[in-house]
């Protein structure tokens, strides 16, 4: 299941983590957003134990979506050893998200 993260534990969470970690930057409500969670979901399940899943609300953390520059919902930011390693931006295939991970996996 994925994780929430917000302006308080974000730190701790995603750039702390010895995993790679994909974050989904969303909002209650954005449709495309409502589109990729599903797909999402799956992907942490799938990788427990490899790769953290997180979802952070922009809605209630602006610190996080200023620090990180994020215009458009949803993007993902794809990080490795506290780093932003990759971006998607939009609602796109599993595959797609799937594929960037597995980068950072190697």
């Amino acid at each position: 299941m994925a994780l929430e993260v917000n302006d308080v534990n974000f730190d701790e969470v995603v750039l702390h983590s010895d995993k790679p970690v994909l974050v989904d930057f969303w909002a209650e409500w954005c449709g495309p957003c409502r589109i990729i969670s599903p797909a999402l979901e799956e992907i942490s399940k799938e990788y427990s134990g490899k790769a953290v899943v997180a979802k952070c609300d922009v809605d209630n953390s602006p610190a996080v979506v200023a620090k990180f520059g994020i215009r458009n919902i949803p993007t993902v930011l794809y990080f490795k050893d506290g780093e932003v390693a990759d971006k998607q931006v939009g609602a796109v295939p599993k595959a797609n998200f799937v594929n960037k991970l597995k980068n950072l996996l190697q």
